[in-house]
């Protein structure tokens, strides 16, 4: 496996230029824009979404931020073929924008390890869970059946696994007996924007080193 190869260390007179990748709403990302707006040694230059006329686009927009919609071309029938293409498209905008790091934010597209190799330690992604416990898209409906006490999110540095990177920052959040999928998710992602700006801080200025790669 490749090592992780982190960004330059920046600071807030040279912040480092990030693309922050959304499919939804946005939430995280807006809240990433306010962190930002305060001063912090990172911005965000480009949003990408990988669907056209969600509510993200919408909330950078309004915040002063380029969006861009990347959307895969289901007129290409197979399928390695469609994810290729898109992913070129991807990371020629990633080079256009000079984009120093990538952060996905409820970004619904599980990246190729082609894709993932080329940005290996300038590729971040939240997780609503403690991982390595309840990985992939269910984690919330995974927690509650498993009758978990306790969940949360984890920041990790994003390899050629699903949700298995190294894990750069944990936060605990208690499950309530009375929780459902939505509500466990609502106090989850309360906590995901205060976690994942400030994990980037870290991650922008040099706080966090790079794995050892004889761990891989």
């Amino acid at each position: 496996m490749t090592e992780f190869i982190l960004p330059r260390k920046a600071s807030a007179q040279d912040p480092l230029r990030l693309a922050v990748l959304i499919s939804g709403s946005g939430s995280g990302m807006q809240a990433l824009l306010h962190h930002q707006a305060k001063g912090c040694a990172h911005r965000t230059v480009i949003v990408i979404s990988n669907k056209s006329g969600v509510k993200g686009l919408d909330r950078a927009t309004s915040l002063g931020v380029p969006t861009l919609v990347i959307e895969v071309d289901n007129r290409i029938k197979d399928l390695g073929e469609r994810r290729e293409a898109h992913e070129h498209r991807l990371l020629s905008a990633l080079d256009l924008h000079e984009v120093e790091a990538v952060i996905l934010s409820g970004y619904m597209r599980v990246l190729s390890p082609l894709f993932v190799r080329d940005w290996k330690g300038r590729l971040l992604n939240i997780h609503p869970s403690l991982l390595p416990k309840y990985p992939g898209a269910h984690a919330h409906r995974d927690a509650l059946a498993d009758g978990a006490e306790v969940t949360g999110c984890t920041v990790h540095l994003v390899d050629e696994g699903v949700d298995s990177g190294p894990i750069l920052a944990q936060a605990e959040v208690e499950v309530l007996d009375t929780d459902d999928e939505d509500s466990l998710s609502e106090r989850v992602r309360a906590i995901e924007h205060e976690i994942y700006p400030a994990t980037i801080d870290a991650f922008a200025t040099g706080e966090i080193n790079a794995p050892d790669p004889r761990a891989d």
